[in-house]
Protein backbone atom coordinates (compact mmCIF):
# COMPACT_ATOMS: atom_id res chain seq x y z
CA UNK A 1 0.00 0.00 0.00
CA UNK A 2 1.15 3.43 -0.75
CA UNK A 3 0.21 6.81 0.60
CA UNK A 4 1.25 9.58 -1.61
CA UNK A 5 0.84 12.79 0.39
CA UNK A 6 1.26 15.76 -1.78
CA UNK A 7 1.29 18.98 0.60
CA UNK A 8 1.74 22.41 -0.55
CA UNK A 9 0.47 25.88 0.56
CA UNK A 10 -2.88 27.57 -1.06
CA UNK A 11 -3.15 27.54 -4.63
CA UNK A 12 0.28 25.68 -5.36
CA UNK A 13 -1.70 23.39 -7.39
CA UNK A 14 -1.94 20.18 -4.91
CA UNK A 15 -6.09 18.91 -6.37
CA UNK A 16 -4.61 20.10 -10.16
CA UNK A 17 -1.41 17.84 -9.93
CA UNK A 18 -3.27 15.28 -7.60
CA UNK A 19 -5.85 14.92 -10.44
CA UNK A 20 -3.23 14.15 -13.54
CA UNK A 21 -1.05 11.71 -11.23
CA UNK A 22 -4.66 9.79 -10.38
CA UNK A 23 -4.76 9.86 -13.77
CA UNK A 24 -1.39 8.46 -14.97
CA UNK A 25 -1.43 5.87 -11.98
CA UNK A 26 -5.32 4.80 -11.20
CA UNK A 27 -4.85 5.71 -8.01
CA UNK A 28 -8.20 6.94 -6.53
CA UNK A 29 -7.58 10.80 -5.12
CA UNK A 30 -8.82 11.18 -1.57
CA UNK A 31 -8.20 15.04 -1.89
CA UNK A 32 -8.48 17.26 1.32
CA UNK A 33 -11.16 19.03 0.64
CA UNK A 34 -13.71 16.16 0.73
CA UNK A 35 -13.44 16.01 4.26
CA UNK A 36 -13.18 19.91 4.81
CA UNK A 37 -16.11 20.54 2.81
CA UNK A 38 -18.60 17.67 4.03
CA UNK A 39 -17.25 19.33 7.89
CA UNK A 40 -18.13 23.03 7.04
CA UNK A 41 -21.61 21.66 5.97
CA UNK A 42 -22.33 21.30 9.91
CA UNK A 43 -19.08 22.67 11.61
CA UNK A 44 -17.50 26.06 11.34
CA UNK A 45 -13.97 25.86 10.54
CA UNK A 46 -11.22 24.87 13.45
CA UNK A 47 -14.07 24.04 15.89
CA UNK A 48 -13.20 21.83 18.13
CA UNK A 49 -15.67 19.17 16.43
CA UNK A 50 -14.80 20.07 13.18
CA UNK A 51 -10.84 19.52 13.68
CA UNK A 52 -11.60 16.52 15.67
CA UNK A 53 -13.89 14.98 13.15
CA UNK A 54 -11.65 15.94 10.36
CA UNK A 55 -8.70 14.33 11.52
CA UNK A 56 -10.30 10.70 12.63
CA UNK A 57 -11.49 10.61 8.77
CA UNK A 58 -8.43 11.29 7.30
CA UNK A 59 -6.76 8.73 9.59
CA UNK A 60 -9.97 6.30 9.34
CA UNK A 61 -9.34 6.63 5.42
CA UNK A 62 -6.12 5.44 5.28
CA UNK A 63 -6.42 2.54 8.04
CA UNK A 64 -8.84 1.55 6.06
CA UNK A 65 -7.10 1.48 3.02
CA UNK A 66 -3.62 0.23 4.52
CA UNK A 67 -5.86 -2.71 5.69
CA UNK A 68 -6.88 -3.17 2.29
CA UNK A 69 -3.74 -2.53 0.86
CA UNK A 70 -5.29 0.14 -1.75
CA UNK A 71 -2.65 2.97 -2.69
CA UNK A 72 -4.36 6.26 -3.16
CA UNK A 73 -3.61 9.80 -3.35
CA UNK A 74 -3.88 12.51 -0.63
CA UNK A 75 -4.07 16.37 -0.69
CA UNK A 76 -3.04 18.02 2.56
CA UNK A 77 -2.50 22.25 3.30
CA UNK A 78 -0.61 22.16 6.26
CA UNK A 79 -2.03 24.34 8.30
CA UNK A 80 -2.23 25.75 12.46
CA UNK A 81 -5.89 23.75 12.76
CA UNK A 82 -4.44 20.32 12.21
CA UNK A 83 -2.13 18.55 14.56
CA UNK A 84 1.55 19.34 14.32
CA UNK A 85 2.09 15.19 14.65
CA UNK A 86 -0.44 14.59 12.24
CA UNK A 87 1.69 13.97 9.50
CA UNK A 88 4.26 11.49 12.06
CA UNK A 89 0.96 9.65 12.75
CA UNK A 90 0.12 8.73 9.81
CA UNK A 91 3.06 7.57 8.49
CA UNK A 92 3.21 4.69 11.55
CA UNK A 93 -0.52 4.21 10.91
CA UNK A 94 0.55 3.03 7.14
CA UNK A 95 4.28 1.87 8.09
CA UNK A 96 2.27 -0.90 10.73
CA UNK A 97 0.00 -2.04 8.39
CA UNK A 98 3.02 -3.03 6.08
CA UNK A 99 2.85 0.22 3.53
CA UNK A 100 4.53 3.03 2.54
CA UNK A 101 3.99 7.12 2.71
CA UNK A 102 5.83 9.11 0.36
CA UNK A 103 5.54 12.97 0.50
CA UNK A 104 5.54 15.33 -2.17
CA UNK A 105 6.48 19.07 -1.27
CA UNK A 106 4.64 21.25 -3.65
CA UNK A 107 6.26 25.11 -3.58
CA UNK A 108 5.35 28.26 -5.59
CA UNK A 109 6.35 31.68 -4.99
CA UNK A 110 3.97 33.87 -3.15
CA UNK A 111 3.66 36.28 -6.16
CA UNK A 112 2.25 33.09 -8.23
CA UNK A 113 -0.17 32.03 -5.33
CA UNK A 114 -1.37 35.55 -4.84
CA UNK A 115 -2.21 35.15 -8.60
CA UNK A 116 -4.02 32.25 -8.93
CA UNK A 117 -5.75 32.26 -5.13
CA UNK A 118 -8.43 33.79 -6.86
CA UNK A 119 -9.08 31.45 -9.95
CA UNK A 120 -12.36 30.65 -11.03
CA UNK A 121 -11.52 27.13 -10.11
CA UNK A 122 -10.97 27.65 -6.61
CA UNK A 123 -13.92 29.72 -6.81
CA UNK A 124 -16.62 27.08 -7.83
CA UNK A 125 -14.63 24.92 -5.34
CA UNK A 126 -15.34 26.60 -2.15
CA UNK A 127 -11.73 26.79 -1.90
CA UNK A 128 -10.22 29.57 -0.38
CA UNK A 129 -9.69 32.36 -2.87
CA UNK A 130 -9.75 36.21 -1.47
CA UNK A 131 -6.45 37.53 -1.35
CA UNK A 132 -7.58 39.81 1.15
CA UNK A 133 -8.64 36.62 3.63
CA UNK A 134 -5.63 34.91 2.20
CA UNK A 135 -2.77 37.87 3.59
CA UNK A 136 -5.49 37.92 6.53
CA UNK A 137 -4.65 34.31 7.81
CA UNK A 138 -1.08 34.39 6.50
CA UNK A 139 -0.87 37.63 9.52
CA UNK A 140 -2.38 35.63 11.93
CA UNK A 141 0.00 32.26 11.61
CA UNK A 142 -2.98 30.47 10.55
CA UNK A 143 -0.60 28.70 8.37
CA UNK A 144 2.47 28.05 10.66
CA UNK A 145 2.76 24.22 10.52
CA UNK A 146 6.10 22.27 11.67
CA UNK A 147 8.22 20.94 8.99
CA UNK A 148 6.52 17.76 7.39
CA UNK A 149 8.90 14.49 6.85
CA UNK A 150 11.45 14.53 3.91
CA UNK A 151 9.54 14.59 0.66
CA UNK A 152 10.67 11.95 -1.86
CA UNK A 153 9.78 14.56 -4.43
CA UNK A 154 10.23 18.35 -4.50
CA UNK A 155 8.47 20.42 -7.32
CA UNK A 156 8.25 24.41 -8.06
CA UNK A 157 4.77 24.64 -9.36
CA UNK A 158 5.65 27.90 -10.86
CA UNK A 159 7.84 26.68 -12.73
CA UNK A 160 6.67 23.47 -13.61
CA UNK A 161 3.38 22.63 -15.36
CA UNK A 162 0.51 19.85 -14.08
CA UNK A 163 1.34 17.01 -16.08
CA UNK A 164 4.81 17.42 -16.28
CA UNK A 165 5.10 17.71 -12.32
CA UNK A 166 2.65 14.32 -12.29
CA UNK A 167 4.83 12.64 -14.58
CA UNK A 168 7.62 13.39 -12.59
CA UNK A 169 5.86 12.24 -9.45
CA UNK A 170 5.06 9.16 -10.95
CA UNK A 171 8.55 8.55 -12.37
CA UNK A 172 10.50 9.55 -9.21
CA UNK A 173 7.98 7.54 -7.34
CA UNK A 174 8.57 4.11 -9.63
CA UNK A 175 4.82 3.71 -10.69
CA UNK A 176 3.95 3.01 -14.19
CA UNK A 177 1.52 5.02 -15.74
CA UNK A 178 -1.61 3.76 -16.69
Amino acid sequence: MRLVFIHGPAASGKLTIARELAALTGLPLFHNHLVVDALLAVFPFGSEAFVDLRERMWLDVFRAAAAERRSLIFTFHPEASVAADFPERVVALVEAAGGRVDFVALACAPEAVEARIAAPSRQASGKLSSLALLRELQAQGAFAYPPLPPAAVEIDTGATPPAEAAAHICDTLGFRAG
